[in-house]
């Protein structure tokens, strides 16, 4: 794990070393170590750990609601289902901007989420097990081994949402219900693993709030710094890409783009929106608990409040979007507030990348956005 797992993220940390200048080239600028501590531990502290908590709480009471339904089945325990399952969405749209450490390992990511979803690869694997009744796919044992799309929330999501749900009040103890009890099961399993990973105090957390020689991921603060900074930089630019992109690419030579509901993530639920809010919230909130303002030289504070205007513009815009995705593209005024979100969500990758990431002694040549 020799210098980050974020390199899978697209960028290298060994470019980033060198002391970054201002605009008029004079002025050298230099890494604040005296707050550089702080700064890691309440990133790790104050909103990754509790993440992880929160996390592991949710899936918890979503293989709990799955078996209750799965035993008593009826509108109102699916319903409660359906609700917990949102919980879970929002939870992990906090949480899975941090795209370092041991979600990487294993495939716990693409586990937990497997999206995009190229060519629907995963959702025909998912339809062959309902319509085959697969039952190893009803044992957490035997289902954690398959493909990483079948078991994760786009799993789940179909299983309580797609084609012949409707029936799933009708029997009690199902395959299908069965089959998306396990899927809450795994859930269950990987957040757990999760949460233990970054509450080791000699493990993960220790080497974002340790860096030094002896580190196996950060070797000084400037590459812990290019870290934290680095998943602000990657959390927008996978919300832009990865999240709004394949279903909405905004206005297209001066023409708004038709849309494709059907590639938006959680469309079968209504959580798209939702969990674009979340991420936006998510985002916002780990550049200002862990305070990444006092990284800044005096002289270069308002870098930190520019980056908060877009971000406080981007969460405010994505909670307004409030119809279901295909009608929100479909309507006026929310398109034009997608269109706000495009826009503003490269506006905001430009001041992070650039201006703060300059600003505060990483390499005003360095780019995280593009893998230099």
């Amino acid at each position: 794990m020799r210098l980050l797992t974020l390199v899978t993220l697209g960028f290298s940390l060994l470019a980033t070393v060198a002391v970054a200048q201002d605009s008029n080239g004079m002025t050298p600028r230099v890494v604040n170590e005296a707050a550089v501590p702080a700064v890691l531990a309440k990133a790790v502290d104050d909103f990754i750990r509790p993440g992880y908590l929160d996390l592991m709480e949710t899936t918890a009471a979503l293989s709990e609601a799955s078996h209750l339904f799965c035993e008593e089945p009826s509108e109102e325990s699916l319903g409660n289902l359906q609700l917990v399952f949102d919980d879970t969405v929002q939870k992990w749209s906090t949480i899975e901007i941090v795209r370092v450490g041991p979600v990487l390992e294993q495939n716990r990511f693409e586990r937990f989420l497997f999206f995009p979803d190229r060519k629907s690869t995963g959702l025909k694997q998912v339809q062959r097990i309902i319509a085959t009744k697969d039952e190893t796919a009803t044992k957490p044992e035997t289902l954690k081994i398959k493909s990483v799309a079948v078991q994760g929330l786009g799993a789940l999501e179909y299983v309580l949402y797609g084609t012949g749900s409707e029936e799933l009040p009708n029997e009690a103890n199902g395959f299908r219900c069965r089959y998306g009890a396990a899927i809450a099961d795994n859930l269950a399993e990987v957040a757990a693993e999760l949460h233990d990973a970054w509450e080791k105090p000699d493990g993960v957390q220790a080497e974002w709030k340790k860096p030094g020689p002896d580190n196996p991921s950060f070797r000084d603060n400037k590459e812990v710094v290019t870290g934290l900074l680095g998943i602000l930089v990657h959390g927008v630019e996978t919300v832009k890409d990865q999240r709004i992109r394949p279903f909405y690419a905004g206005i297209v030579d001066g023409v708004p783009d038709r849309g494709h509901p059907k590639l938006a993530v959680y469309w079968r639920s209504g959580n798209t929106m939702p969990s674009l809010y979340a991420n936006f919230t998510a985002l916002e909130t780990l550049f200002n608990i862990s305070d990444m303002r006092s990284l800044l030289p005096a002289d270069s504070k308002s870098v930190a409040g520019s980056a908060n205007f877009v971000f406080k513009s981007l969460v405010r815009v994505s909670e307004e979007i409030d119809l279901p995705i295909d009608e929100a593209i479909a309507d006026d005024e929310q398109r034009a507030k997608l269109d706000f979100i495009v826009l503003n969500a490269d506006d905001l990758l430009q001041r992070l990348n650039k201006d703060f990431g300059g600003a505060i002694g990483l390499s005003a040549g360095f780019s995280f956005a593009d893998g230099d």
